[in-house]
């Protein structure tokens, strides 16, 4: 009967097998944290010249990023691990704007692809329903990226420089607004 009681208290079984999705969340977070941190680059440079619209997307992105972070962090803490914050990769310098905008394709589809699959690991191997949900919502999130960075780069390829150039142009009419008309006036 003690045994029993042990037992119901302490559920071994039940605890490695959620132990076992603390590494494929902790391997998001990596994925995110790399995210970010090439998508705030990204972000500088745009905005340096002048893109404001690309600039604000790789920012609001990179935002977006952080709130998946925030989520993994809650679950793996939650299963009682601890959040590995380490990035799985180092920003690339990339300052060709047509090439981040193939840079951040290619990130979004990798992330699709790996939250995919540890959404099947957390789910089918570890029996962990709320991990495989959480990864799956994820993949919805970065498919929506990978749509918006999509756009971009087909306007980049249809219209080329002159799109870069419009976003450009709406930034010295709005400064050239702020300033009364004076581009001199420091900001």
């Amino acid at each position: 009967m003690l045994d029993v009681f042990i037992e119901f208290i302490n559920p071994t079984e039940e605890v490695s097998m959620y132990e076992k999705s603390i590494k494929p969340l902790n391997q998001a977070v990596a994925e995110e944290l790399s995210g970010i941190h090439q998508y705030m680059y990204f972000h500088f440079h745009c905005d340096d010249q002048g893109f404001d619209l690309l600039a604000n997307l790789f920012k609001k992105t990179a935002i977006e990023e952080m709130i998946h972070i925030e989520r993994l962090a809650e679950r793996i803490l939650f299963l009682k691990g601890d959040v590995e914050m380490q990035a799985s990769t180092k920003a690339e310098k990339i300052h060709n704007v047509k090439d981040m905008l193939i840079a951040a394709k290619s990130m979004e589809e990798d992330s699709i692809k790996l939250y995919n699959e540890l959404s099947i690991e957390c789910g089918t191997t570890n029996a962990d329903s709320v991990s495989r949900k959480l990864l799956e919502e994820l993949v919805m999130d970065e498919e929506r990226h990978f749509g918006q960075f999509d756009t971009e780069w087909q306007n980049l390829n249809t219209f080329g420089d002159q799109y870069l150039a419009l976003q450009s142009i709406e930034r010295s009419k709005m400064l050239s607004a702020q300033t009364g008309g004076n581009l001199t006036t420091p900001l």
